[in-house]
């Protein structure tokens, strides 16, 4: 039996090109999967942002965060599908994380305009999602939003495609720019 590829934060994060000092966003940031390595790449001089829906994944993370002396991760529980709904300032962030989340949003209009909201000009936007449904983990395949729909939303928020990455066999990966 093949064991299926999934989508690895580590190497979806090598291309957004992270470095110490910025500020990130990890809009859904789930189990934190995206926020750990992101915090550990920004440095002490650094920041991310969390921000997730569910308090038990943000008491997750921050034990996560603590168990590594990680001081640079910002906890914040909110609505990220609603303008200001992260309760980051407006072009807070150098780089923001949609991962796994995009096939969930109700509202993925309103998800993408905080995600263009918060992030500054020049910013990148990476976007990964599943591309099907998979043996009972990820999307029913009705919720899978397609690669193809995914970039025209982006594309309509004012994002400009940079590059599209390989993000695991089940997923597609997209680094968008705020032009």
């Amino acid at each position: 039996m093949d064991i299926p590829t999934f989508s690895n934060p580590e190497a979806n994060i090598a291309t957004l090109g992270v470095r110490e000092g910025m500020f990130v966003a990890d809009l859904g940031a789930g189990t934190g999967a995206y926020t750990i390595p992101l915090a550990e790449k920004v440095g002490d001089t650094g920041r991310v942002y969390a921000v997730e829906v569910q308090k038990d994944f943000l008491t997750n993370i921050k034990n996560a965060a603590l168990s590594r002396g990680l001081k640079n991760v910002e906890l914040l529980w909110g609505d990220i599908e609603r303008i200001g709904g992260t309760k980051i300032k407006d072009e807070g962030v150098d780089a923001v994380v949609i991962s796994n989340v995009l096939f969930q949003a109700e509202d993925k209009t309103g998800l993408l305009k905080e995600a263009r909201r918060i992030l500054r000009t020049g910013g990148k936007l990476l976007i990964i999602d599943w591309s099907d449904s998979f043996g009972n983990l990820g999307p029913t395949p009705e919720m899978v939003v397609t690669k193809d729909s995914t970039l025209k939303m982006c594309e309509s928020e004012g994002f400009v495609l940079k590059d599209e990455i390989p993000a695991g066999e089940h997923h597609y990966g997209f680094l968008m720019l705020k032009s």
